[in-house]
């Protein structure tokens, strides 16, 4: 089996587990862990896992979002470059030939949420907190978030969360149908190792093909839409807005934005 350096891949039977590990970052992800968390997705569907769980390392986060201080400089050519990466691995979760579950153990802003949105399932401990909260920095969701969350929870709670760039916690995401259950925080492993097990019980072929089935039902206009958002997203950098959002959260500070 590979190694990374910023993620690790466990598969035991028939269930892989996806870990981003990069505590000491918040488990924000960078090329690097994007690139391998693309890899280690082919790899899980080359041992044939039936099941993915993705999850964060340590105690805080689940994906804290982004890497901004890597973006903060992009060009927009380098941007359309990040976003392509970025949704090429949200597709991968989404298109996983088997359910792909999100265990979401704390953060999960920008880019995780993204993550989170693209797995079929989300299970939230109680300590997790999520949002699309990347109008703060000057840009909008880009890695399929303007599009999924809308599936998700309808057209007018997606417009506030990415309008207001707000943070909800599990019991309100739960309400909102965000995330299908919310969990105590030392039960979460458990709980969702119990429900990847139910699942790589199950036919095989059968739920494949019960996946299919329903991807076909959000899939619409998607490709389309997601082209647009990847195209929009990467157009924002250079702006004085994304400039200054993100160097005021690398500096701790607020932003002042024209």
């Amino acid at each position: 089996m590979s190694e990374w350096d910023t993620i690790r891949l466990e598969i035991e039977d028939d269930v892989a587990t996806l870990t981003v590990d990069r505590p000491d970052r918040l488990n924000a992800v960078n090329v690097a862990t994007l690139t391998a968390m693309k890899e280690a997705l082919a790899e899980a569907a080359e041992q044939e896992a039936q099941v993915v769980v993705l999850t964060g390392a340590g105690e805080d986060a689940f994906v804290a979002g982004a890497d901004i201080g890597y973006m903060q400089d992009l060009s927009t050519p380098e941007a359309q470059a990040y976003a392509e990466l970025g949704h090429e691995v949200a597709d991968a979760f989404e298109t996983f030939p088997g359910p792909t579950i999100a265990a979401i153990n704390g953060y999960a802003f920008g880019g995780g949420c993204e993550l989170a949105l693209a797995c079929d399932l989300r299970v939230a401990s109680e300590n997790a907190v999520l949002g699309q909260t990347e109008i703060d920095l000057g840009i909008v969701p880009g890695w399929g978030g303007t599009q999924r969350l809308a599936r998700l929870v309808g057209d007018e709670l997606a417009r506030r969360l990415v309008f207001f760039g707000e943070r909800v916690d599990a019991q309100d995401a739960h309400e909102m149908g965000l995330v299908g259950d919310v969990v105590a925080h030392d039960q979460l492993d458990g709980y969702v190792a119990d429900m990847a097990a139910d699942l790589a019980a199950k036919p095989t072929y059968a739920l494949e093909a019960a996946k299919e089935a329903l991807n076909q039902v959000q899939e619409g206009d998607l490709d389309s839409g997601l082209r647009y958002e990847r195209r929009l997203w990467s157009s924002l950098f250079g702006t004085h807005d994304q400039r200054e959002g993100m160097e005021a959260f690398v500096e701790d500070r607020e932003p002042e934005f024209e």
